[in-house]
């Protein structure tokens, strides 16, 4: 992950350099050789995610300068951060130092009430919304509407039992799958307040400057006008549904036509096609996927 960027681009390989420094562990090396178990621990996963989203930036302003300033920028959960740094609104110390907080609260909030979540394919939003509130209301506990990804993919999130019920609701309202993921949390739902609350005390020790671009927030898919806006959005983002699909169709209406992935995989591209495939996507991710980009 990041290695042939980083061994290819100075300012690449310098992203990375800066994250070992300012976590005081050699983030790169488990970037660059793993091992795979300890790099998928969320305690590393979601600074990882974030220094090669950067690292991608720092190499698409040496290399197509003209691209590096968006016009809107957003971001999927975690990479809503990114999306940030991109804006001009978090410095990248800033926001590796967060999301290395967001990923202990996370586990912290893990422990303290497991949960999970699943992937439902073929159904709307509102189908699962209202299987989800069939669930909470017969089991002992909730679950809810986590990510509206794209059309017919929507992921759910709550507690194990309220998941199980939720799964045969969604089969009977003709859900092509139901897939349980294999995590132990419940990430954007109310199980996520004990991590709401520690990430809240990180967020409020950093500075938020004014974004260069528009950036569309996850938790109402609209445009943070100002700082206090950006905060509030960070501050509510863990407990609320990531709404991808309308912040996608929030730029589409505003005019953007192109959209640039910057950082591991192309998961978001996809996604964008399924929303929209009248509308053109690049992901950036390593050295080759550069040469794709229109001069």
């Amino acid at each position: 992950m990041g290695l042939s960027l980083a061994e290819d681009e100075p300012a690449a390989a310098h992203i990375f350099e800066r994250a070992d420094s300012i976590l005081g562990y050699p983030l790169s090396e488990l970037c660059f050789h793993g091992p795979a178990e300890r790099l998928n621990e969320t305690l590393h996963t979601q600074p990882a995610l974030l220094t090669h989203s950067v690292a991608v930036l720092e190499t698409l302003k040496v290399r197509h300068s003209d691209l590096a300033q968006p016009a809107y920028t957003a971001g999927h959960s975690l990479g809503e951060f990114a999306a940030l740094v991109a804006a001009g609104a978090l410095e990248f110390e800033d926001a590796l130092q967060l999301v290395a907080a967001r990923g202990r609260a996370m586990k912290r909030a893990g422990e303290i009430h497991p949960g999970g979540m699943a992937a439902v394919l073929g159904l709307t939003a509102d189908q699962v919304e209202n299987a989800c509130a069939a669930a909470t209301n017969d089991a002992q506990g909730g679950v809810w509407v986590a990510n509206d990804n794209c059309p017919g993919q929507v992921v759910i999130s709550g507690d194990d039992d309220a998941l199980e019920i939720a799964g045969q609701y969604l089969n009977e309202a003709g859900a092509r799958r139901v897939i349980r993921l294999a995590v132990s949390i419940a990430a954007h739902s109310p199980l996520m307040r004990p991590a709401q609350e520690q990430f809240t005390e990180a967020l409020d020790a950093v500075e938020i400057s004014s974004p260069s671009s528009k950036v569309v927030g996850n938790v109402r898919a609209s445009v943070l006008a100002d700082t206090d806006q950006i905060r509030a959005d960070l501050q509510a983002q863990l407990t609320s549904r990531v709404r991808w699909t309308e912040s996608i169709e929030t730029m589409i209406a505003a005019g953007v036509e192109t959209y640039v992935e910057i950082g591991s995989g192309n998961v978001l591209t996809g996604l964008l096609r399924r929303i929209n495939s009248g509308i053109v996507g690049y992901n950036l991710d390593d050295p080759s996927s550069f040469e794709l980009l229109p001069l």
